[in-house]
């Protein structure tokens, strides 16, 4: 099971750091990632961290501004959003699964959901 937290409201500008905390068993071997829904679209593809925290991959849209990380022994993972955008209005999502690169921005490789928290950001 995967608990996300973090969320709120922010204005343009400013930072969240989401958390996703496992529980049930142990994700160390799993590849983690972030996923979000804006209202009216699909759920996409945020960033993934493999399973040693070695690597990681971002959507084109949150580079250089949100930053995944992990916490293997407290079976954590983070996202840091810096410069947050009206755009970047979403409901967040943690995600587990088996995969590697780019291959995990698709959410069928992911066997493990977090429930989602909402981050709106204010213009």
């Amino acid at each position: 099971q995967l608990q996300a937290s973090g969320g709120g409201l922010v204005q343009a500008g400013g930072s969240l750091r989401l958390s996703c905390v496992a529980s049930g068993r142990t994700f160390s071997s799993y590849t983690l990632s972030w996923f979000r829904r804006a209202p009216g679209k699909e759920r996409e593809f945020v960033a993934t961290i493999s399973w040693s925290g070695s690597n990681a991959y971002y959507a084109d849209s949150v580079k250089g501004r949100f930053t995944i990380s992990r916490d293997n022994a407290k079976n954590t993972v983070y996202l840091r959003m810096n410069s947050l955008k009206p755009e970047d209005t979403a409901v967040y999502y943690c995600a587990a699964g088996y995969c590697s690169g780019y291959g995990c921005s698709a959410k069928s490789r992911h066997d493990y959901w977090g429930q989602g928290t909402q981050v709106t950001v204010s213009s």
